[in-house]
């Protein structure tokens, strides 16, 4: 995420507002869904993004830690809406005319009920990130019935989409990502599922969304899409190829895993992950500001060591990770690599 502006519908929507406070939360009606879309993006076509803005961004300055925090409570504060409760899903859709990353799905490929055939590291990630101590930061947020959220990401499939794949520097409307979502639900090759995640990845310098490299490096949202059962809001997820832009969009290391591309991405990809799961409609967990919780810990990783050559601070499905912190919903609240 990045600056928003909460464009609050009717006096109950700004009553709802007023009575939030950075505690736990009550079961309240949700308000209504702020705008997301970041003033120096001009180049988004969906008003519910939800950016992480390059390194160095004076906005990732003003989220980080202690920065914005309103007096007493954690430093973050629920708004009424949904959270992903039980289990966080996610499908891997790499948009390219070949394999993104070492070790990917062939051109082409798909499954809608496993992950079997994902042999990158991205996949890797995804495929450990749930049951984790990073992972387990989350369950210090909770539902509007104050049920916390469970430490479980399930990667539940991927799709290989080779067709009509863009390259170069093309840009990529959220407008075509929704299309091409839509079209994967309504040829089987993608299952609709409203609490997945669909993490949309492209590869080299492919301009996803208009504004990477310059004003993000990737960002969550959601879209409306075509289904076999109707229209549906789908949570989808724009993951541009990070290492194209090693100044903006990596943390500056050397890799942990001999895999530059895919160390650098699953960084920003567990930003996306954890704020979906924490807001993905954007009118749940945010602070004073407007961040949400990987806002508050963007680019900040914590206490580090040396593996493989390369930096580290976490080990995830016994290989190592630089990934940023995320944020503690409880006591003061802090950046944290692990809970407790």
């Amino acid at each position: 995420m990045a600056l928003r502006s909460r464009l609050v519908l009717g006096l109950a929507g700004l009553a709802a507002l007023a009575a939030c406070s950075d505690s736990a939360p009550t079961a309240s009606d949700p308000v209504a869904a702020p705008s997301f879309n970041n003033a120096s993006d001009n180049a988004g076509d969906n008003p519910n993004r939800h950016l992480f803005e390059v390194k160095g961004s004076p906005s990732i300055a003003a989220a980080r830690a202690g920065k914005g925090k309103p007096g007493g409570g954690t430093g973050i504060s629920y708004h009424g809406g949904p959270v992903l409760q039980a289990a966080t899903k996610v499908v891997a859709i790499y948009w390219a005319a070949s394999p993104i990353y070492n070790n990917g799905p062939a051109a082409g490929a798909f499954s809608t009920n496993s992950n079997s055939g994902d042999g990158s590291l991205v996949g890797h990630f995804m495929r450990n990130l749930g049951g984790s101590p990073y992972f387990n930061i989350n369950t210090t947020y909770k539902d509007g019935s104050g049920r916390a959220i469970a430490n479980v990401v399930n990667y539940t499939g991927y799709w290989a989409n080779n067709t009509s794949a863009p390259s170069g520097t093309t840009k990529v409307t959220d407008a075509q990502m929704i299309a091409m979502l839509s079209s994967g639900f309504t040829s089987g090759k993608l299952v609709y599922d409203p609490n997945t995640l669909y993490v949309i990845f492209t590869a080299g310098a492919v301009n996803l969304g208009g504004g990477f490299g310059t004003s993000y490096c990737g960002y969550h949202t959601h879209g409306t899409v075509s289904t076999p059962s109707g229209s549906k809001v789908a949570l989808y997820s724009a993951m541009p190829y990070d290492y194209a832009y090693p100044s903006a969009c990596t943390n500056g290391t050397a890799s942990p895993n001999g895999d530059p591309g895919a160390d650098n991405e699953v960084s920003v990809l567990a930003h996306e992950i954890e704020e979906t799961t924490t807001d993905p409609m954007g009118n749940a967990w945010y602070d004073s500001r407007g961040y949400e919780n990987a806002d508050k810990c963007a680019w900040n990783f914590g206490t580090t060591f040396t593996s493989g050559g390369g930096v580290a601070n976490m080990t995830i499905g016994g290989k190592a990770f630089l990934v940023q912190q995320n944020w503690i919903n409880s006591g003061s609240g802090g950046c944290r690599l692990s809970w407790p």
